[in-house]
């Protein structure tokens, strides 16, 4: 199970996986992909390494899914694309994925809703004893994936914004719960709803 420092930077991005999941549902061969990222610049990045970063990200946490939930992504409205989106990142990221199975549900179980980066660094500290593969991060690789995930956290409805955030029970659009819940994604439901 390595852990990977592959949420980095990687906040929900709806806008752009609403692009990259159009490109994905027209199976464009490689050259023609990396035409749309690199030169017709569909993503709207002032660099090409960010486009490519992005949409290389992206691609990935979509490929976890099937051609079914790229189009919820694309098609769907702002809660749908978000929380689709959502559960993409969750396939795509175990560090993700543990987080909130093993601590943010813990939270929810206890009543002490109050999320902080210390709860972070916490974690990922838990996370060298069940993985001993993992990289050595420095604290601020550390501080900023723990960025990435509140931030995500918050962009779905968990983590309310503002001076102290809490986390709150979120409400699925019944579409994307329809999709999940094949036997395949239990680990993803799980980890969405560890409010329950």
């Amino acid at each position: 199970m390595t852990y990977k420092a592959d949420i980095a930077g990687g906040s929900l991005k709806v806008y752009e996986s609403r692009i990259i999941a159009e490109l994905l549902l027209k199976r464009l061969p490689p050259a023609e992909w990396r035409r749309a990222i690199e030169v017709d610049n569909v993503l709207q990045k002032t660099s090409i390494g960010t486009a490519k970063r992005q949409a290389s990200l992206i691609k990935a946490r979509l490929k976890q899914m099937t051609p079914q939930l790229w189009e919820l992504v694309r098609d769907g409205n702002k809660p749908v694309a978000t929380q689709a989106v959502f559960a993409a990142a969750i396939a795509h990221a175990s560090l993700l994925r543990d987080f909130l199975i093993l601590d943010v549900r813990d939270r929810f179980l206890s009543g002490e809703l109050v999320l902080t980066r210390s709860h972070w660094r916490s974690f990922v500290a838990s996370c060298r004893e069940r993985d001993p593969e993992m990289s050595d991060w420095s604290a601020s690789t550390t501080d900023k994936l723990g960025d990435s995930v509140l931030r995500i956290l918050t962009e779905v409805g968990m983590l309310s914004e503002g001076a102290k955030p809490t986390l709150q029970p979120v409400h699925y659009e019944p579409e994307v719960m329809s999709y999940l819940k094949s036997p395949k994604f239990e680990e993803v439901r799980k980890a969405m709803q560890v409010f329950l």
